[in-house]
């Protein structure tokens, strides 16, 4: 780093580090996703050993997993592109070049992947609970006969 004193360095560093914690955050939702991403296939292979599963289930099953997919995709995606602008701004200061355009657009897209990977969350989870008051619902139906 030529010409930079180690306030400098130690400046970017701190900056490049802002965006890692989104990082953290994205790894932790990853991690929500594929447990729930589990659970669906656990109830699936469930289903599919029952000769008299129910067939919405299952499709809403494979709905649900299928949204999920999306959520995971958005998410890694959202974590690459942090991590593209940590290494955008180390770059920029090793080079001492203004590559604010890079980091504006790979952080703006972090964040837009973020929360439509958020917004696929939410809809599987909607899914989800629907499932369960359908459940409910004909649980209590069967109980008033």
């Amino acid at each position: 780093m030529p010409g930079n004193t180690l306030d400098t360095a130690a400046h970017v560093v701190q900056l490049a580090l802002t965006p890692i914690f989104l990082l953290a955050g994205i790894a932790s939702l990853l991690n929500v996703f594929t447990t729930r991403l589990g659970r669906i296939a656990d109830r699936a292979h469930g289903l599919l050993g029952d000769p008299h599963c129910d067939r919405t289930e299952l499709r809403r099953l494979n709905l649900r997993s299928r949204i999920l997919d999306a959520a995971v995709l958005f998410a890694a995606c959202s974590g690459a592109l942090t991590c593209c602008a940590a290494l955008t701004m180390f770059l920029g200061a090793l080079q001492q070049v203004a590559w604010g355009a890079v980091l504006f657009t790979a952080f703006g897209g972090a964040l837009v992947c973020a929360i439509a990977a958020l917004a696929a969350f939410s809809i599987e989870t909607i899914l989800s609970g629907r499932t369960i008051r359908d459940k409910v619902d004909d649980a209590a139906e069967a109980l008033d006969r």
